[in-house]
């Protein structure tokens, strides 16, 4: 079995749609001015009015990665990424809304 073969499944691409946002959350949480702890980081991004936009950049990892799949014509792991990815703009959808 060939390396896209094996991992060429749907809870691979919805694992690594989930996990890929949220190491890149950490990135920017540990790239932050000023070394604040993970409450001081999320109260002052939700005061900015700026949680949409690090949703944002987040989920935008699952686009790289959804292309690389497909380039890869990993097409199950690329349901799994588009379904993870629909789900992250429902929550962006409720958290701009609310």
């Amino acid at each position: 079995m060939k390396f896209p073969e094996k991992y060429d499944k749907v809870a691979f691409g919805v694992i690594t749609g989930f996990v890929l946002p949220v190491i890149v959350s950490l990135v920017v949480f540990l790239s932050a001015k000023g070394d604040p702890s993970l409450q001081l980081w999320l109260r002052k991004i939700i005061e900015a009015n700026i949680s949409t936009q690090i949703i944002s950049l987040c989920m935008f990892s699952n686009v790289l990665i959804f292309f690389l799949f497909n380039h890869f014509d990993m097409l199950r792991a690329c349901k799994g990424v588009l379904g993870i990815t629909i789900a992250w703009l429902l929550l962006l959808f409720v958290v701009k809304v609310l």
